[in-house]
């Protein structure tokens, strides 16, 4: 993740920003390694930026993702909440 440019201008917003790379690095390098199918690094990165706000089970999908994929409204990894 070259960081091409910060978006602030204070010591504060540039590690935060930093922090924030290096989290989503070591996240990105966790799930590739739990991963069975082979994925390049930047394909990876690339898939997840894309599919961001997506209600999609990342590890299924990414597993095989040829597959016409549906989302599954049973799923019971996702959180719900009971009012």
């Amino acid at each position: 993740f070259p960081l091409k440019y910060f978006l602030g201008d204070n010591e504060n917003a540039i590690k935060i920003q930093i922090y924030c790379v290096l989290i989503v690095n070591l996240l990105l390098a966790v799930i590739k390694k739990r991963l069975k199918r082979k994925w390049a690094f930047s394909n990876l990165v690339s898939f997840c930026k894309i599919h961001l706000f997506n209600y999609i089970n990342l590890m299924k999908f990414l597993e095989n993702p040829e597959k016409d994929w549906v989302i599954d409204k049973d799923d019971g990894e996702q959180l719900s909440f009971n009012w």
